[in-house]
């Protein structure tokens, strides 16, 4: 067993001196005229390239988490020469969930203008995000009233995606101050479907590639349930790859570099660049 640690963190390190990290790139402000930041990956020697970009957002029910956690999946995707930016957001009860959606447009519209002095090309751009960052990336991309043209992002990668249905979700469980969800969605559900992806699929809507953990939490299961139906009238082909997997396991698979979904990504991607 120690072995095998040993010879997972030598890989890991070796990986790490494969790839470039620009740490805490600012990227906006918030309402309270504090920085937004962002970090960058990027492959070494990609100087004179223009690589495929994917920014990830990161989860956490929308009150808790923090880009630096997620160095990992920046420098294993920068492994396989893709640009990868993880920004940061306000969360709850600091924000409510269109303030973050704000800010998740505003980093991406950042990559738009700026992702080519890190030689990354804006023209193929994919997002994802693991649970509510999945609801907040999608949402910032589908909704216009964000002001991102659903044209100009290449791919949606939707991880255990939380949120993508909320309307549905809290009409039948309504918001209350655990968790900080009246401060998140409030009690508007109009602010609710706003918030909800699931209304904004068009014909427009770039290719999606979803996953779904089968432990994960039935009110997950349920969303992606029906994002799917209503996707499918638009993109019939889609089929979402079910994992046997809980909720947090989900996003920890990208740990390790020879985890499958670096490749299934990667296909994703190259089958939809422009």
């Amino acid at each position: 067993m120690k072995k095998i640690f040993y010879l997972g963190f030598g890989i890991l390190m070796m990986m790490s001196c494969s790839t470039m990290k620009y740490k805490d790139v600012v990227y906006g402000k918030t309402k309270s005229k504090e920085d937004l930041k962002l970090n960058i990956f990027v492959p070494k020697n990609s100087e004179n390239k223009k690589l495929p970009v994917l920014i990830f957002v990161h989860g956490g029910n929308w009150n808790s988490g923090n880009k630096d956690l997620y160095g990992f999946f920046g420098r294993n995707f920068a492994k396989k020469d893709v640009v990868t930016v993880i920004p940061s957001y306000t969360l709850s009860p600091k924000a409510n969930v269109d303030e973050m959606t704000t800010e998740i447009a505003s980093a991406v519209k950042w990559v738009q203008n700026n992702i080519s002095q890190y030689h990354g090309d804006a023209k193929n751009l994919f997002v994802t995000g693991h649970s509510a960052g999945a609801q907040l990336v999608t949402n910032a991309v589908l909704n216009p009233k964000f002001g991102i043209d659903e044209k100009s992002i290449s791919g949606i990668i939707l991880n255990d995606a939380a949120g993508i249905d909320m309307k549905d979700y809290l009409e039948k469980n309504p918001p209350t101050t655990k968790d900080d969800y009246i401060t998140t969605w409030s009690t508007d559900p109009q602010n609710w479907y706003q918030a909800s992806p699931i209304n904004f699929l068009d014909q427009n809507s770039p290719p999606f590639l979803i996953y779904v953990g089968t432990k994960t939490y039935p009110s997950i299961t349920t969303a992606n349930e029906h994002f799917l139906k209503k996707l499918n009238e638009f993109q019939p082909e889609v089929k979402p790859i079910f994992l046997k997997k809980k909720h947090i396991p989900m996003i920890l698979q990208y740990f390790f570099p020879w985890s499958d979904r670096f490749d299934e990504t990667k296909k994703f991607m190259d089958i939809n660049s422009k």
